[in-house]
This record gives C-alpha cells, sequence and structure tokens, in this order.
C-alpha cells in the first residue's frame, strides 16, 4: 500500500487528518483464499503451468472499417460455420441469421453434419490491412467478449454452453485469421528467447509418448537454437507460459476478459509439429477458449468424468471411451469447453504445425470458493451481536470421534446465520476480491502504461469528481492492519490494479522460477480509510459524477482529503 508524501507529487500541503487516517502502509503480505481442495496437483492460477488446457457479436472500428458498418447493418462479412453441440439427436437452430452462418449440428465421431442453417450470400465488404486491430471490440469488456465469440450472442452462450456444453465456432474469414496469426506465431520465438527466457518458468518442452507426457526441458535460458532442434527432430511441443506477458494484443484482451468475468484470465500457447501430440487425453479446472492461430489442429472431446472439475487430471485411454465430438480447427476459429471436459489434441500429418492460445478463467471461483472467504467474516460479525455464538462448545468435544450429538446444534446455528444473511443482506468477501486484484493484470494504455499519474485539475471542495478505471479498484471492509491490539477496529481499505506488473501476470509464488525473482508475491496498492468514509466511497463507487461537497462525511476537510486521496492513485477524473 502506498504512502502519500507531501511536498513531492502535490504542490500543495497535505493534510493532518489525510496523513493520519487516509493514506497509511500496511503489511504487503496477501491474504490468499482457500481452496476446497488443498491437493498439489491444484495449479494456484489458470493455465499458469504445465496443467495441459489448451473468445467475435459485434465488430467495430474506430478507424470505420467497412466491416464493421455492414455486420452493423445485417450484411454478411464472413463465412462462418458454427457448430452446436446435438443432444438426443435434435438439430441446432440458426443463431446469427444477419450474417453468412451455416449452424450445424457439432460433428459426432464418425458422422454426418447435418446442415440446419441458411447460408446468405453477399459480397464482402473491402477491408485494408490497417483495419486488422478493428477485429476485436475493444470498446468496453462486454464489446470485447461479444466480438471473441461471435456470431453466438453472450445471452445465448451463457444460457445454453457456460459450464454445461462445448461450442465449436469454425470461421472462414481470412481477416480474422490474420489477426490471430499476429497474436503469436512460430517465427516469433526466436526473437522471445533473446529476451531471457527459462525452462519451466516461461517454456515447457513436451511430448505424450504411450499416453503419458514426457518433459523435454533443459536447464536454465532456453536456446533456440536448441528449442528448434527439439521441435524439428523430436517432435516435441512448445508450451509458452502467459505470452501475455510479452505480446500486447493479447494483453489487451486479456486485460479486458478480467475486466468481464471479474476473475483472473490466463494463457498459454501451443506449438506442435506435424504428426505429433503435446499431451495426453486429460481435463483442466478452468473455463477453457482456444484460438487456433496457425497451421490445423485434430481434436477429440471426451463426456467427463467429474464435471467442473476442481484439479487438473490426466485420463487413460481405456477410461475415457469413445470421444463424443471429433473436429480439426483452422485459424480463425474457436472452441470453448468447460472445466471438466477431458480433451486431446495432435497436429495432422502433411501439416508443417499447429500453433493455439488457449485462454482460461474461472479457477477456484465458485460458490465452495465464496463461501470459504464469506463465511469467516459472518461468523465473526455475528457472534460480536448474538450471545449463542459465544457459548462453549461441549467439553471434550474436540476430542471425540463421533460428534453426531453435535450437529442439531451447529445445523440451529447454521440456520440463524442464513437467516441475518438473509435479513442484513451483508456479506463480505475480502479475500478474494483482494486476491484477484492484486494478481489481474493493470489496464492497458498503450504508450501511457508506464506513466500513469495524476494529471488535470487538483480537487477543491467546489469540483465534481467520476470514478475512472472501475473494473481495476474494489472496497473491503476489513480489520485494521496496522493496529495490533487485541481488538481491532474495522477500516475501509481501497485496492487497485493500476500499479500491478505485466511481466509477472499469473507467474505464481511456487519459487520455481529459476533465475528470476518474477515470482515475488504481488504488493498490494491502494488506500486506508477510517470506517466512517464507507458511504462516501460507495457514493463515488455509483458510476455517476459526484460534487465533492456532497460526500457523505461530516467536514470540508475529510470530503476534500477523500478527493485528494482517490485522484493521488488515478482513480478519479476532476471536473
Amino acid at each position: 500500500m502506498t504512502r502519500y508524501n507531501p511536498g513531492t507529487s502535490l504542490p500543495m500541503k497535505q493534510s493532518k487528518a489525510l496523513t493520519q487516517h487516509i493514506v497509511q502502509p500496511f503489511n504487503a503480505a496477501a491474504i490468499l483464499r482457500r481452496p476446497l481442495n488443498t491437493s498439489p496437483s491444484s495449479a494456484p492460477r489458470p493455465e499458469r503451468r504445465a496443467g495441459g488446457a489448451e473468445r467475435p457479436g459485434r465488430v467495430s472500428s474506430a478507424r470505420g472499417c467497412a466491416a464493421a458498418a455492414a455486420l452493423r447493418g445485417g450484411r454478411s462479412v464472413h463465412s462462418s460455420h458454427v457448430w452446436l453441440p446435438a443432444a438426443g439427436g435434435t438439430r441446432g437452430e440458426t443463431l446469427y441469421a444477419g450474417a453468412a452462418v451455416a449452424v450445424r449440428t457439432m460433428p459426432k465421431k464418425g458422422g454426418k453434419h447435418a446442415e440446419v442453417g441458411m447460408e446468405v450470400q453477399s459480397k464482402r465488404a473491402k477491408r485494408e490491412a490497417a483495419c486488422l486491430p478493428s477485429v476485436m471490440d475493444f470498446e468496453s469488456p462486454d464489446s470485447l467478449f461479444a466480438s471473441l465469440i461471435s456470431p453466438i450472442k453472450p445471452e445465448v452462450f451463457f444460457k445454453e454452453y457456460w459450464e454445461e456444453k462445448p461450442l465449436l465456432v469454425q470461421r472462414n474469414d481470412p481477416l480474422l485469421a490474420a489477426y490471430y496469426q499476429s497474436l503469436f506465431q512460430l517465427s516469433d520465438l526466436k526473437e522471445l528467447c533473446s529476451q531471457g527466457l527459462y525452462y519451466g518458468r516461461d517454456i515447457n518442452i513436451c511430448r505424450c509418448v504411450n499416453g503419458k507426457k514426457k518433459v523435454l526441458n533443459k536447464e536454465g535460458k532456453v536456446n533456440y537454437a536448441q528449442l528448434k532442434k527439439d521441435f524439428d527432430q523430436k517432435k516435441a511441443t512448445v508450451q509458452f507460459h502467459q505470452p501475455q506477458r510479452f505480446k500486447e494484443e493479447l494483453w489487451k484482451i486479456q486485460e479486458k476478459l478480467e475486466c468481464y468475468f471479474g476473475s483472473l484470465v490466463g494463457s498459454n500457447v501451443y506449438i506442435t509439429p506435424q504428426g505429433s501430440q503435446g499431451l495426453p487425453p486429460h481435463y483442466d479446472d478452468v473455463e477453457v477458449f482456444i484460438l487456433q492461430l496457425e497451421g490445423e489442429k485434430h481434436w477429440r472431446l471426451y463426456k467427463p468424468t467429474v464435471p467442473l472439475a476442481r484439479e487438473y487430471n490426466v485420463e487413460s485411454e481405456d477410461r475415457i471411451g469413445n470421444p463424443t465430438h471429433e473436429f480439426i480447427l483452422k485459424p480463425g476459429d474457436l472452441l470453448y469447453f468447460p472445466r471438466g471436459t477431458i480433451h486431446q489434441a495432435d497436429t495432422p500429418p502433411g501439416i508443417s504445425h499447429s500453433t493455439h492460445v488457449t485462454i482460461s478463467t474461472y479457477q477456484n471461483n465458485s460458490w465452495g470458493d465464496f463461501l470459504l472467504d464469506a463465511i469467516p467474516g459472518l461468523v465473526f460479525s455475528t457472534a460480536k451481536e448474538d450471545v449463542a455464538l459465544r457459548t462453549s462448545i461441549p467439553r471434550k468435544l474436540l476430542m471425540q470421534v463421533d460428534i453426531a450429538d453435535s450437529t442439531k446444534k451447529l445445523s440451529s446455528i447454521l440456520r440463524m446465520l442464513a437467516d441475518r444473511l438473509e435479513n442484513t443482506g451483508e456479506l463480505r468477501s475480502s479475500d478474494m476480491r483482494k486476491d484477484f486484484i492484486m494478481n489481474r493484470l493493470p489496464p492497458c494504455l498503450g504508450c501511457d502504461s508506464d506513466s500513469l499519474t495524476p494529471g488535470g485539475k487538483l480537487p477543491k471542495l467546489d469540483s465534481k469528481i467520476r470514478l475512472q478505471f472501475r473494473d481495476h479498484a474494489v472496497i473491503t471492509v476489513e480489520p485494521d492492519q496496522e493496529d495490533s491490539d487485541e481488538i481491532r477496529k474495522e477500516m475501509v481499505y481501497v485496492y487497485h490494479s493500476l500499479k500491478n506488473r505485466r511481466e509477472t501476470h499469473m507467474m505464481g509464488m511456487d519459487g520455481n522460477d529459476t533465475g528470476s525473482e518474477d515470482g515475488a508475491q504481488q504488493t498490494p496498492h491502494g488506500l486506508r480509510f477510517p470506517l466512517s468514509y464507507l458511504d462516501a466511497l460507495k457514493q463515488i463507487w455509483s458510476g455517476s459524477t459526484v460534487s465533492v461537497k456532497e460526500l457523505k462525511l461530516t467536514s470540508a476537510e475529510e470530503k476534500e482529503n477523500l478527493a485528494l486521496a482517490l485522484w493521488t492513485e488515478c482513480l478519479i477524473e476532476v471536473f
């Protein structure tokens, strides 16, 4: 947490109240949420390591790309095949009639494609190379996600597919294919290796041999010549961890997706030579979006043995049975499947290589995880007011093997907590929020990314202010981290991710990051306020423009101090 240093960054003297009560440092150690399953095989971040897991609505262009105008007008701008998983032999529905879309049931193994949609032909709009960035709509998190899964509508996606079944969108769009290829390609590896990549931390070299993953990593820094030799001669797959650390376009995509989902979003790139497979059949603990960038990849999906799995696991061929779906991904295609979906993929013979990026999210982000985070605070606050939670447990309860006699009392207490929650509507989740904000990507601001400093007018009592970077800041109420007394008063903390480091995004803290300190734990950034500031902060967080003098605080000094503190952290605009 940063301390405001009066006299260095502001042309005015900071008030004593601000120094004493608002911007104070606290222990930088994060309190991370506990997962329901503490198995060491559970990855602490989506796609962080070699777990093996393997999002385009509306298209717009700030430059007035013709493709955007055509799509908004309902005219065809590309041909797209949307494969919908069949259920009980039912046929798919036409989901996007405005564009040239053929909607079919997802191909079963050995089955035929039953066309149930109508392909609408129209003249392709002329598009220049300069319009490449426009194929993804970065106007807002909502528009970005809609452009990722196009032509499927987000409301249809979350109703029919999210956590339920796979979705395959096969496209025939050269512009989109070229954009996908720009995200990452085989030829990028040489330059990236010159930046000091390490085996294990940044890259894994692996191959599936007899149903098992064989890791071919060397020690220390990655040598490009050796990497290319393993790729060409040993038919090994290159697994590149978290490429958004190096590729700005992936940073832009994943930062918007983190805003959209309110969950960490990681990625891995997989480059596999022809006639080879990198990973055995397995399932993951993340929601997976796969973008095919180069070449072709042959995919097989299987019925989950553990729906919505909480950890990565390899499955044997004799256990998973026949694939439920089998298909080829080509550049510009997108595949989604829920966590727990068993899958394997290989590059077909005759295809020089395949490159795809796996974008993943929602690891340890279930109701169970939320309860583990929120219930302790509910119990703590209730125990201060209700004597029932302060009465002693029975003698020797902790020494008993069978505690069935106490379950009736415990059930009664849980019902009481449920009633309190329903009546008050207060449930504070702090650790999951803090973990997300501390570890997510900072906003991608282009050339201004490294120089985010307060600017514009200084906030005064008669100023109007408005929150900015809303998706990058959270408010929590928690015990004072600076108070060493046994009974700690509650304080309001504002955490933000504006100063997070892109270079360490999703890289974890396991100590295996050889030769680098990038695995160090992130330091939280933000502000600390007395509890009396909570209502005023809620005013600002409402999203509308607020007058400083109308903030719900007692004195004019407090109002100015609050606005000034938020301004120093670049969290508000001043009018």
